[in-house]
């Protein structure tokens, strides 16, 4: 075989190529270059980021951090683990942190899937999930969602002899929706114990609290649980990468094993660890969120525009041609996502911000439309 007969990417498995890679929100700085517009004019409302930044605590302790950059972080992120443990009352052997929640659900992927193997997700769901399965070179099994959530009785349905993981995201990104706590425990007492469910909670702290749960604490039921959790959204610290999962020592041991050395860097873990602390930021946020939701809500429905209820910190909006209304956003400075690559041809997401940034969004969808 000549050498010009043979590329790089011919050498990659064929489910490697496959893969349909992960298209992030446009940066500002993106669409100041491609537009020529100023940064500071632009709105982004299109990741799902905390419009208030960082927890003040969290952005001293990173600084501070910044003065042992030589040196590399604890890779076993004991002073965190340490107060993790106390926040949810399990051993630190049952914590493993990742370099943001995707980390750990790239881990649970890699240490459950192999070929020859299947994982089962909803449509509609975080885009990592299929990714992540498809990685592994397993089989992804989509299943139809139910008013754009999980439909947990034919989730069930579809697992297969070879299914090793189920992921199921509560609220659910990008729709919003929300399952009731009890149907979630009520579906994994069905579940079989060769079957890993992982629990993806990246919005959980924008949860009413009367819609909380203390999911950690099925850990000593639910063997086969993995609950995974973030510090991007609503802690504030997405541009740190640091999150984290709980589950049975058994399983967090494995995620270990295929986990990267050092994979959370030490400012990371410091903001991390002095974010916990910060519960009034946690409050305004919540708070924020809350009043901001209900802006977008009103403004959209006065505009005759149709939402997905959603208990998240975005919503889905179902605007009808959102290409070219996104285009027109885009022109006019403001990001947000569609939403095609989710099947969801008709619709943008839209991350809630501060109340100033909301009312511009309205006001120049109002332009669009």
């Amino acid at each position: 075989m000549k050498a010009c007969d043979m590329t790089c990417s011919g050498l990659a498995p064929a489910h490697v190529r496959a893969i349909a890679p992960y298209l992030p929100g446009k940066p500002i700085s993106e669409l100041a270059r491609e537009l020529g517009l100023n940064e500071a004019d632009i709105v982004k409302l299109a990741s799902n980021e905390n419009p208030l930044g960082p927890s003040p605590l969290a952005l001293a302790a990173a600084q501070d951090a910044l003065h042992d950059m030589a040196l590399y972080p604890d890779g076993a992120g004991f002073a965190l683990k340490s107060k993790l443990s106390v926040k949810f009352g399990v051993a630190a052997n049952q914590i493993v942190l990742g370099n943001g929640s995707n980390d750990i659900l790239d881990m649970a992927a890699r240490a459950f899937l192999t070929v020859g193997t299947s994982s089962v997700y909803a449509q509609h769901a975080f885009a990592v999930y299929p990714i992540a399965t498809q990685t592994a070179g397993a089989q992804g099994i989509a299943v139809a969602a139910k008013e754009y959530g999980h439909d947990l009785g034919a989730m069930r349905a579809a697992i297969r002899d070879d299914t090793r993981v189920l992921w199921i995201a509560n609220p659910n990104n990008p729709t919003g929706t929300f399952l009731s706590w009890s149907e979630i425990e009520a579906f994994l007492a069905t579940v079989p114990p060769t079957v890993l469910v992982v629990l993806d909670e990246a919005y959980g702290e924008y949860l009413p609290p009367a819609e909380r749960c203390d999911t950690a604490a099925w850990l000593e039921r639910f063997p086969n649980l993995l609950i995974s959790r973030t510090f991007s959204k609503a802690y504030g610290l997405a541009g740190l990468r640091v999150g984290y999962g709980l589950g049975s020592a058994e399983v967090i041991d494995l995620l270990n094993r295929v986990r990267q050395p050092f994979n959370v860097n030490a400012p990371a873990l410091a903001a991390a660890e002095a974010a916990l602390d910060d519960s009034e930021f946690l409050a305004r946020s919540y708070a924020l969120n809350s009043a901001g939701m209900a802006q977008l809500v009103a403004g959209l429905h006065a505009l005759g525009i149709d939402t997905v209820p959603s208990k998240g910190n975005f919503l889905l909006a179902k605007v009808g041609d959102a290409a070219r209304i996104n285009a027109e956003l885009l022109a006019r400075g403001l990001i947000v996502r569609p939403v095609a690559n989710y099947g969801l041809p008709e619709f943008l997401r839209i991350s809630v911000g501060l109340a100033r940034q909301n009312t511009r969004f309205l006001d120049t969808l109002k332009d669009c439309l």
